[in-house]
């Protein structure tokens, strides 16, 4: 997956939601809504969700841990805005983190049928530690916005 430089060090993830491609793309983009899922535990809490939704506008998130109190922020702009298509935004860990560097973060959002398939491609990490982290985390969360958001086991 690398070849020795930075950028080629990425992941991707496909995931299919039973909600039409819309109601999906506002769970990534509405505030209110981000509230709701975005944690990377199922008993992790988000108490800051804040998006200026335009290219060049800024998004910050963060999640709380629970059994350790510790909240983990990133923040980043929005680099492209297709509705409901297609989001690219910049992601950066605010505070100390294992990952030095800004990422770039693409989510595709296909219609099937009804259902939406889900293609997350994560780019940019520093090492392939960091990028096993990022795969976790994105896990997490994307079971947490079927749990809590799009309903699902």
């Amino acid at each position: 997956m690398t070849d020795g430089t930075q950028a080629a060090i990425g992941l991707r993830l496909e995931h299919t939601f039973e909600a039409p491609r819309e109601e999906v793309f506002d769970a990534w983009t509405n505030p209110e809504v981000l509230r709701r899922w975005w944690a990377a535990g199922p008993d992790w809490d988000t108490p800051a969700a804040e998006v200026d939704l335009r290219e060049g506008g800024r998004y910050r998130l963060s999640m709380h841990n629970p059994e350790t109190d510790d909240v983990h922020t990133v923040g980043g702009e929005y680099r492209e805005i297709r509705r409901p298509e297609r989001l690219v935004y910049t992601w950066a860990w605010e505070g100390p983190s294992s990952e030095p560097n800004e990422t770039v973060v693409t989510v595709e959002f296909h219609d099937r049928e009804g259902t939406t398939e889900v293609v997350l491609m994560h780019e940019g990490f520093s090492s392939e530690e960091s990028r096993g982290a990022h795969e976790h985390g994105w896990h997490a969360v994307l079971d947490n916005l079927r749990a809590r958001v799009l309903g699902g086991a």
